[in-house]
């Protein structure tokens, strides 16, 4: 029995292909292979299909081939613009799932700041990123692009004294190009999983 998540990436693959775009590759951007378009999706292979997505060797969580599938549909020939980044709330119709992004992704990776902090260097090379410097603030910052043309940029503090560890993730200027804004919110709740994931 197909759940209503799969049926969503079902309908979304078959939006996608019913008039498959001459330029998808381009705008992916993605290797093409037939009917199959290959590019790295949250730091592993991703293969979009006519009838499947598979990140890694597996169909990825629903949740996740929704967001690729999404990604799919709105692809265009429009680059990344990374500055000036822009934090989550100032993406228009972002209220409604504001308080969700700050639990789920601002707030998770939290109680892991000293691990996350030892393997910026993982981190950045799975995820096609790269360290950031003196143009965000924070104890250490990094920039990573769960997909192609949607980079996030970390932001954390250390606890000190004063103050507990925290976290700010940012979006590059442009990322609500690229999927609708609820599709935002996802991208960074499972960026903040497959860091954290990156660090067991």
């Amino acid at each position: 029995m197909v759940d209503n998540y799969a049926k969503i990436v079902q309908d979304n693959l078959g939006r996608l292909y019913a008039e498959l775009p001459d330029d998808l590759a381009r705008n992916l951007p993605a290797e093409q292979e037939g009917e199959r378009f290959i590019f790295d999706a949250f730091g592993e292979k991703c293969v979009i299909g006519p009838k499947r997505i598979t990140l890694g060797e597996e169909e990825p969580s629903s949740v996740l081939g929704i967001l690729i599938s999404l990604y799919a549909l709105n692809a265009s020939s429009d680059t990344c613009v990374l500055s000036p980044l822009k934090s989550f709330k100032e993406f228009p119709g972002s209220t409604p799932y504001a308080g969700a992004f700050a639990t789920h992704t601002e707030r998770l990776p939290v109680p892991h700041v000293p691990g996350i902090k030892g393997r910026v260097q993982r981190i950045t090379k799975i995820l096609k990123g790269e360290k950031v410097g003196s143009q965000a603030a924070g104890d250490f910052s990094f920039i990573v692009y769960p997909l192609p043309k949607v980079a996030l940029c970390y932001v954390f503090y250390e606890a000190d004294d004063d103050f507990p560890s925290s976290a700010t993730c940012l979006y590059s200027n442009n990322a609500n190009r690229f999927l609708p804004v609820d599709g935002l919110a996802d991208v960074g709740e499972y960026t903040s999983r497959r860091i954290l994931n990156i660090i067991k």
